[in-house]
């Protein structure tokens, strides 16, 4: 199974194409305002408005064998806990030997951010290399979570 955390998510028809390639059942996973997939193996999945919602429900369904595309740390720490393999849509992978750096480094930027409210600016855009990297990442992520539920 592929869970994709995916308000705001580029990659949402990459993550179709390579889950239809591999046959396997994807969720789609937002509190709303997105367009139902007509493909039959994926499931989209509104949730309630509120904080992390989407989250809670990716989290207590993903395990070994599964795949889950999110930018949301946290999230990746629970995925990551339960078994899963996790990715950011650029491709870069969250793993049990770097999770712990990623909360850490979250955390920093948050206390920065809430220090300096002038600050502006935000990550740099998504590019067609981010895009490219997260295909290739996502085939490698798909076939060793079939390896693992084997």
């Amino acid at each position: 199974m592929i869970y994709v955390d995916a308000d705001a998510c580029p990659v949402k028809a990459e993550v179709e194409r390579v889950g239809t390639r591999h046959q396997l059942r994807m969720a789609i996973v937002s509190n709303g305002g997105l367009r139902p997939s007509q493909n039959p193996l994926v499931d989209t999945i509104v949730v309630p408005d509120g904080p992390d919602i989407a989250d809670i429900w990716i989290a207590d369904r993903a395990g070994p064998g599964d795949v889950v595309v999110t930018t949301d740390v946290p999230l990746a720490a629970r995925c990551i806990e339960a078994g899963a393999r996790v990715l950011r849509p650029n491709g870069e992978t969250f793993s049990p030997a770097n999770i712990g750096q990623q909360l850490a480094s979250r955390d920093l930027m948050a206390d920065l951010r809430a220090a300096d409210p002038f600050r502006t600016g935000g990550g740099r855009p998504f590019s067609k290399a981010d895009r490219s990297r997260f295909l290739d990442a996502l085939e490698r992520e798909v076939r060793a979570a079939g390896k693992e539920s084997t």
